[in-house]
C-alpha cells in the first residue's frame, strides 16, 4: 500500500471509510481480495504470503505502507506484509496489537501500520515513536509518517474531505480521487533518496508505468449499522482496469 486515506466518524452514514491504492511491481504475483481460511478478507501477495490491507468479520481493519528510504533497505529483511494479518488476528485491543507488531519491528524495513474499527483507530511505525490514537476526522498516509504533507496525501485527503462535506453515500467519487494521475511540481516533491524522475512518477496518487505502478484501488466502508462493503479494482501496467471484486457482510462478534 502506498496511499491510504481513512475517515473516522466523519460521515452521516459511514462510521469508517478507507480509500487506498496499492503500488507494486507488476511482475509480483498477487491474488485479488478474498476470504482467507481463518476469516480475513484481504488480497494476497503470492510471493511472500502477506497482504497490505484487510478486514475481519468483527470489523477490524488494518493496512500497511512502506516507508520510502532506499539507502536504508535491507534486502534480507522479512516481508512487511505479514504485519497486517498479525494485527488482524491478534485478540487484544487495536493499540496493543499495534504495539505488539511494533515490538518486533526492528527486523523489518520501514513501515507504517494503521488499524482500527468503527469505534477507534491508531497508527504506529518502526520509524516513529509508540502508538498514536487517531481522533475523528480524515487522516492520510503514504510512504512517510502519518499525515506527512506529501502532495499525493494532501490531494487525496482534500478529495475525501470534499466527498464527506457533500454528504454523498455513493463511494464512486473516492475511486475517482484514487485514480488521479497528476504528478506534483518539482518544488513540491519530497526528497527521499530516489532519483528525481522517480520522485516525479511516485508523486501521483495513481501511478502508471510499465514495470511499477498502481496495482489496485480499494474502498472499504462500514456504516453505522455494521454493514461492510469492500470493493477492490485491479489495474494493468497501462493503468486500465483488469478486474474487480466486491464483498459485503455484516459485522459480528
Amino acid at each position: 500500500m502506498c496511499l491510504a486515506v481513512v475517515a473516522l466518524d466523519s460521515h452521516r452514514r459511514y462510521a469508517l471509510v478507507v480509500a487506498a491504492n496499492r503500488d507494486e511491481f507488476h511482475a509480483r504475483p498477487t491474488a485479488p481480495a478474498a476470504w482467507w481460511n481463518d476469516g480475513l478478507l484481504a488480497g494476497r501477495d503470492l510471493e511472500a504470503g502477506g497482504t497490505w490491507l484487510g478486514v475481519t468479520r468483527a470489523g477490524r481493519f488494518a493496512l500497511l505502507t512502506n516507508v520510502r528510504e532506499p539507502h536504508r533497505t535491507n534486502r534480507s529483511a522479512p516481508s512487511r506484509g505479514t504485519l497486517v494479518p498479525g494485527v488482524l488476528r491478534d485478540a487484544v485491543p487495536v493499540p496493543e496489537a499495534l504495539a505488539n507488531a511494533r515490538a518486533g519491528g526492528a527486523r523489518h524495513n520501514g513501515f507504517n501500520l494503521l488499524a482500527g474499527d468503527v469505534r477507534a483507530a491508531a497508527w504506529t511505525s518502526n520509524r516513529g515513536d509508540g502508538v498514536v490514537s487517531l481522533p475523528p476526522g480524515v487522516h492520510g498516509l503514504s510512504n512517510a509518517l502519518l499525515d506527512a504533507p506529501w502532495p499525493k496525501v494532501v490531494r487525496a485527503e482534500a478529495a475525501v474531505a470534499a466527498w464527506l462535506d457533500a454528504g454523498q453515500d455513493d463511494p464512486e467519487p473516492l475511486f475517482a480521487a484514487l485514480s488521479d494521475r497528476r504528478t506534483a511540481a518539482d518544488a513540491e516533491l519530497p526528497s527521499t533518496g530516489v532519483p528525481l524522475e522517480w520522485e516525479r512518477l511516485l508523486s501521483a496518487p495513481f501511478i502508471v508505468s510499465e514495470g511499477y505502478g498502481t496495482r489496485s484501488s480499494t474502498v472499504v466502508t462500514i456504516d453505522r449499522g455494521g454493514r461492510v462493503r469492500f470493493v477492490e479494482r485491479s489495474f494493468g501496467p497501462d493503468g486500465r482496469p483488469c478486474g474487480e471484486v466486491e464483498h459485503r457482510f455484516d459485522v459480528h462478534g
